[in-house]
Parts: structure tokens; C-alpha cells; sequence
């Protein structure tokens, strides 16, 4: 007797008198007369009741209009396909008859989908088919690669890669007393290397921290309270203030914040993984504790516990697994940094991305102020507005309906009012921004759903979130920088998102506004000047552009010349130069004529007459681009001038939209990621040079290529002398680097 254990509907055609199917998912046994109980047909004629029902779950289309029942009444009559359309004329239902004939090519080629084929080569054996342990770590990369994100997870969350006996082998302690403490340190060999986790506090941020593990190689761990305990402050300063002891980590911001706002300085750094992680692959996705430990390892462990322990005085009573993350720590770090040290971005690490999350984490903890009581003024005068323009919807509508709902919204466009539908998603006719902003252009209604979700997120996103986030004791927001999330080198930030706050529009001017500098202080911005098209006459060794720089011409009224024709002299509109602005950034983002064409509103072969027309006259921008485009090709990654890397696997895709998504990353990242670790090294530079100087002024944040500091009024001149000495110095291209700066009396007040 042979079993089958499956849940697909066309393995019931091999059921026969010695072969049975065992469903996994309900557990039912399934032999001939179940097949005909189940399905209404035998299992020889499951393929071409599947034919006509089809499967979706197979990507089987079948015959529009027929169910179950009909299919099995019918091959019940004509007993196959064949059958079926030769003896078409019996069939009395006209209707029935016609979704037939329709779908006589869908049936038949439905039908050769489903059936099974028995002529395929088979030379394994049985015990070559019998389950093995999977390769955990071989079985991660080739889920991540093939893009398999919930096997992923499967995998992740039903691993057991770390039993109970490999958890007690390693010898744990808890330190309590300062005895402890001076034991853990004459035990330490000269310029030990161990690794540090942190658990963090409420406000990790603000540098609070409840207590670290410190792991030393892969069997010893120690626990040591830090919060409200009289041996955990001292004992982790004297660790983390040493330069002769090495410490590897999760999270080297979270330690330097905690060293600031502690009032010293921690030395002896060593390999942060989640950086080097993000340094040798900045495109993958994940580089926490967690993760790293499942990739490299094959360890899964709950990152970061909340009930650690009991007592803390017992070792035994703390949770197991903080100890096993910290020892990971260490494995990971010695994996990792042979890795930066193969690939030569040892150096980076060193000289920029460690450094830079000392910069970071003084910034997190020197915060922002709000206005609280302007942003809560606002959100009152937003919420009486959305409640208005709701009323107009209503009445615009004829009836009242879930605004929020894209389901009713399309219903009511698209059937009650009959607008005729722009593009359609997976779930029905889409209502997407810009599809409502085409459908204003004939009927109010949409113009008034768009200005309602455009306020309803300003005031969600930035009026409501920046209130809710004000920290309590310090009357500023904290944002949270990440260093290791986007795959150009760039910095993002969340909690909230600072970098994407709108710049245009009277309500994005009154949020800014709330932005404010303590009393004796001013917002200083400085702010790159076209450094991205800068750093391209550098790579590119354009002459033209070059020549504009050098020249400190108004760079896209010289391309605007060059691209239009535009005679010496003559002048150049402001229309011109705003195309030939979205030209001159659409070249360097790699957009062809197709993306182009939707950003200026033109036909494709206009936008690809302009590309054409920028080319012939930017010819050392067209060698540069495909000189990168076939070095990424075959070295598989592209770099920056600092040396960060990012690989581009896109194009060696045999799909062709792949390949040019691909084409665009390799011809971007040296130039957006330049730009990214040009202002990384003007924080670091500029950070050392406040601290050396005592300076009351800080810089607070970072967005895109600009920098905002809160200045104190009597430092103002020497600050912004020293920040624009600092960001035009960084590196020397072929063309003078610009930095423009702004001062104010709010943020607003600077942009």
C-alpha cells in the first residue's frame, strides 16, 4: 500500500487500488470510493475535472462559469473533455453551453496543467528520499535570495539550534559586589577582547540602561545590574573607559550614549556587528543580534528578554539567553571583522561608521525643542478643518460613507458616479493619489478626499506624533538615527522621522516653525550646494560640466543651453531650467526616458529626445555611466570614493526590468553614497572640533546634505565659520564642494 500525503487536488488521479491519499490538513484517508465521494468523479477523471473547474492554488485557470457541481455532472454524462465538446449539442443550457465553447483553449490547456506525467527519469532511491536535518545556515541564504520572506521566518521561528546544554555550557556569574567586580577585572588578560550587550532602559536614547552582559569567548558570561545598583555604574565605566581592553557589541550608539551622559568617555571600541554587517552587504536586509546569530550561527535567541531575572544575585535565576547573545556577540564579531579586513573596509569601519555613532548618539541625546503648546493650537485648527472637509465629502458623496475605506470609496467613484477608472490593483480599481488627482480634474469630489488624506497625515505623521514624542523632563523630541538601514550609505531617522518633515505649504511652515532653539540660541543650517552633481564632473571628468563648476555658472541654466539649443545670450526661462533640473538629477538616479517623461508631464519621446540631446553634449557622463554599468557587471558591486561597496546582483537577471533597475543602482550609488560619506566625515570632523573648543553650540540634525546646530548667539560667527570650513574640506574633487548656511530663530527660519 502506498500513502500519499498531500494537500493538492491533482495527486487524486493516482489513487487506485493499492495507492491512497492522506490529506495533512484535515487527516482524512482517501481511497477510490472517497475520490468518488469527495469530488463526484473517479480519479482517473480528475484531470479533467480539474480542467474544467481549474485551481488556483496550481495557477490552473479552467472554464469561466463552471463549479464543482457542474463539472462532475458533466463528466458524469460525457465522462472526459473530449466527450464533453464532441457531444456539445446535448447540452441544453444555452448559458451553460456557451461558457463552454468560450473556454474550449482555457479547458484543454487547463487539463494538460493538471495531468501528471509518468515518463519523467527517476533514479533515486528510497533511502536517498528520506528526510535529513535541513543545513540551517544554507537553507537561510537561499530563502533570503530567492526573496522567500514567511519560509524565512518558518525557519526561523521553528529552529532549534541552540538546546538546553549548550545554554548551561557556558559558565554565567552575576557581579554584585565590588570584590566581584575587581575579580572579573585582575582575571582579564592585556588587551582582552570580550563583548558587551546592553539591556536597555526605558529611554535608550537618553543612554539609560538597566544591565549588560559581558561575554568572554564563547563559555563565559557575566551579568551585571547597572540600574539602581551601587556596583553596576562604576564597574562599567572602568570597563568601557579602557582603551586597553577591547570591547565588541550590538550596538556601539547605545554605549557611547550611555558613556556621555554618564560623563566619560568610552575607549577601546571594537567591531560593532550590526556595522560591519551593513558595511560588507548594506542591501541585505536585517543586521541585528538576532538575525546575524540566525545567518551565521544557526542560533535563535529572543533578542533583548523582557524578564531577565528574578534575583539578581543568582546567576542561575537570570535568563539564559542574554548569556547566549552575548557569547554570539563574539563568534559573530570574530567572523565579521576578518570579513572587513578581506574586503579592505577595515578602514571604513574604523575611520567613519565607528566614529560616526559616537557623532549620532550625541545628537540623539542633545534632542530638539518644541513649541508644544503652537503644535497642540494647530492640531485643534487641523481637526476643525478635516471635520469641515468632511462634511463637503458627504455631501459631494450624497451619503456618508468610511473615507478611510478604499473598498467604499471605489464603490461610490466608480459605480455610484461613474468616473471612469484610471488603473486597477489586485483588489479592484485603485484610488491612489494619483488617480484621485486626475479624477479632481472632473468631479470635486476626489480633489476632496485628497485634501483630507493630506491633512489627516500631517496631522497624524508630524503635529500629533511630535506632541506624543516630546520627551517630559527635557521638553525636546529624541529621534533615533539609523545607521544601518538604507543600501547607499545614507542615514535615515525614526521616532520620529525628522528628515521627511514637508518644506512647502502653510501648515508645513507652522510645523517647522515649532522647531525652536533654547533662549541665547539660534538654528544654524548648512547645507551641500548641488553635491551630487558635483561629485559626478568629478567621477565623470566631464568637461562641460566641470567648466560650468569651475565657472560657478548656474548649472542647470548651462544645461537648459546645452540640452534646448539655446543661443549665447539668450535667456533661459524659468520653465527651461526647471526641466533641465530634472534632467540633470534624473541622469544621475539613472532614469530613462519613460521616468522622465512622468516627472516633466511629456511624451516618452520628447523626455528621450532631452536624454539624447544631455548625452551629446555631457559625453564624459555617458563614458562614466556605462564604464560603471560594465564594472559592476563584472566585479558584481559598485563603490563610492571612500570604498563603501554595494553589491548589485540585479544585473545578472535574465528579466530585462531587473537588469535595469540594476543599471540604475550601479550608476547612483557612487554618487549618492559619495555624497552620504562626504557629510558622515563632516560630522565626525565637526564634532570633534566642538568638543575640542568647549563649545555651548551642538549639532542636532541630519538631513540629506544638511546639517542644522543650535548655536549659541555669542558663538554664532566662529561656528559657522568652522562648520563651512569643515564640510567644503572633506575631500578635494575636481570642482570647489559648496556649503550654504542659514540662520534663524526657528526651523522654518532656516530653510
Amino acid at each position: 500500500k502506498t500513502m500519499i500525503v498531500t494537500g493538492d487536488k491533482d495527486m487524486y488521479q493516482l489513487v487506485g487500488d493499492s495507492t491512497v491519499i492522506l490529506d495533512y490538513l484535515t487527516g482524512k484517508e482517501s481511497g477510490a470510493d472517497a475520490v468518488k465521494d469527495k469530488f463526484g468523479v473517479t480519479a482517473n477523471q480528475i484531470k479533467d475535472y480539474l480542467a474544467l473547474t481549474g485551481d488556483s492554488s496550481d495557477g490552473i485557470p479552467g472554464v469561466q462559469g463552471i463549479g464543482p457541481k457542474t463539472a462532475a455532472k458533466l463528466l458524469n454524462q460525457f465522462k472526459n473533455l473530449e466527450a464533453i465538446y464532441d457531444g456539445i449539442t446535448a447540452i441544453s443550457s444555452e448559458k451553460l453551453k456557451a461558457s463552454i465553447m468560450a473556454g474550449r483553449e482555457q479547458a484543454f490547456l487547463s487539463r494538460e496543467l493538471a495531468t501528471l506525467h509518468f515518463d519523467v527519469p527517476f533514479d533515486l532511491s528510497i533511502d536517498g528520499l528520506k528526510a535529513k536535518e535541513p543545513d540551517i545556515i544554507a537553507l537561510s541564504a537561499l530563502f533570503k535570495e530567492l526573496g522567500f520572506t514567511k519560509l524565512l521566518n518558518e525557519l526561523r521561528h521553528s529552529a532549534k539550534h541552540v538546546d538546553s546544554e549548550d545554554k548551561t555550557a557556558i559558565e554565567t556569574s552575576v557581579i554584585t559586589a565590588q570584590n566581584d567586580a575587581d575579580a572579573f577585572f585582575s582575571g582579564l588578560a592585556p588587551r582582552e577582547r570580550l563583548a558587551v550587550y546592553f539591556i536597555a532602559g526605558d529611554e535608550p536614547v537618553l543612554g539609560e540602561i538597566d544591565g549588560a552582559v559581558i561575554g568572554l569567548g564563547i563559555t563565559k558570561a557575566f551579568y551585571v545590574q547597572i540600574k539602581g545598583s551601587s556596583v553596576g555604574p562604576s564597574f562599567i565605566e572602568r570597563l568601557l573607559s579602557s582603551k586597553d581592553i577591547i570591547k565588541d557589541t550590538d550596538n556601539a550608539k547605545a554605549i557611547f550614549a550611555f558613556a556621555l551622559k554618564s560623563g566619560f568617555e568610552a575607549r577601546g571600541m571594537g567591531i560593532d556587528i550590526s556595522i560591519a554587517s551593513y558595511l560588507l552587504n548594506p542591501s541585505k536586509p536585517g543586521h541585528n543580534l538576532e538575525t546575524l546569530s540566525f545567518e551565521l550561527l544557526g542560533s535563535v535567541e529572543d533578542n533583548r528578554p523582557k524578564d531577565l531575572f528574578e534575583n539578581i544575585n543568582n546567576a542561575k535565576t537570570v535568563d539564559k539567553s542574554i548569556y547566549v547573545n552575548a557569547c554570539n556577540i563574539n563568534k559573530i564579531a570574530e567572523l565579521l571583522k576578518a570579513e572587513l579586513e578581506k574586503s579592505g573596509l577595515d578602514k571604513l569601519y574604523y575611520e567613519m561608521e565607528l566614529p560616526l555613532a559616537m557623532v549620532l548618539s550625541s545628537m540623539e541625546l542633545a534632542g530638539i525643542k518644541i513649541n508644544s503648546v503652537a503644535l497642540t493650537e494647530l492640531s485643534k485648527e487641523m481637526e476643525l478643518v478635516l471635520s469641515s472637509t468632511e462634511d463637503a465629502i458627504y455631501l459631494s458623496a450624497g451619503d456618508k460613507f468610511n473615507i478611510s475605506s478604499p473598498k467604499q470609496l471605489s464603490e461610490l467613484l466608480f459605480q455610484k458616479l461613474k468616473l471612469k477608472p484610471v488603473k486597477k490593483t489586485k483588489t479592484g480599481f485603485s484610488t491612489d493619489e494619483e488617480v484621485l488627482s486626475l479624477l479632481s480634474l472632473s468631479h470635486e469630489l476626489p480633489g476632496l478626499i485628497l485634501n483630507f488624506r493630506q491633512l489627516a497625515k500631517l496631522k497624524s505623521t508630524y503635529v500629533d506624533a511630535f506632541i506624543e514624542l516630546q520627551n517630559p523632563s527635557t521638553g525636546r523630541i529624541h529621534t533615533s538615527f539609523n545607521q544601518t538601514v538604507t543600501a547607499t550609505g545614507r542615514l535615515s531617522s525614526s521616532r520620529p522621522n525628522l528628515q521627511n518633515i514637508p518644506v512647502r505649504g502653510a501648515y508645513a511652515e507652522r510645523i517647522r516653525g515649532a522647531f525652536v532653539p533654547e533662549r541665547g540660541f539660534e538654528f544654524f543650517s548648512a547645507d551641500y550646494s548641488q553635491i551630487e552633481l558635483r561629485i559626478m564632473a568629478h567621477v565623470s571628468k566631464d568637461q562641460v560640466l566641470t567648466d560650468a563648476f569651475l565657472k560657478n555658472e548656474d548649472i542647470h541654466a548651462r544645461t537648459a543651453k546645452e540640452v534646448f539649443g539655446i543661443a549665447t545670450g539668450a535667456e533661459v526661462t524659468p520653465e527651461m531650467r526647471r526641466k533641465a533640473k530634472a534632467i540633470n538629477f534624473g541622469i544621475i538616479y539613472g532614469m530613462g526616458a519613460y521616468g522622465l517623461a512622468a516627472e516633466l508631464d511629456i511624451s516618452q519621446k520628447e523626455a528621450s529626445d532631452y536624454i539624447d540631446s544631455y548625452f551629446a553634449h555631457y559625453t564624459g557622463v555617458k563614458r562614466f555611466m556605462d564604464a560603471t554599468i560594465a564594472e559592476a557587471t563584472a566585479c558584481g558591486y559598485t563603490t563610492t570614493l571612500f570604498g563603501r561597496r554595494r553589491f548589485v546582483p540585479e544585473l545578472k537577471s535574465q528579466t530585462d526590468s531587473i537588469v535595469r533597475f540594476g543599471q540604475r543602482v550601479a550608476i547612483n550609488t557612487p554618487i549618492q553614497g559619495t555624497a552620504a560619506d562626504i557629510i558622515k566625515v563632516a560630522m565626525i570632523n565637526i564634532y570633534r572640533k566642538l568638543k575640542e573648543l568647549k563649545t555651548k553650540s551642538k549639532m542636532l540634525l541630519q538631513i540629506h546634505d544638511e546639517l542644522l546646530f543650535e548655536v549659541a548667539v555669542d558663538e554664532k560667527d566662529m561656528v559657522t565659520t568652522l562648520v563651512k570650513i569643515e564640510m567644503e574640506s572633506v575631500i578635494a574633487l575636481a570642482v570647489p564642494i559648496s556649503v550654504n548656511t542659514k540662520s534663524g530663530a526657528d526651523w522654518n527660519a532656516v530653510e
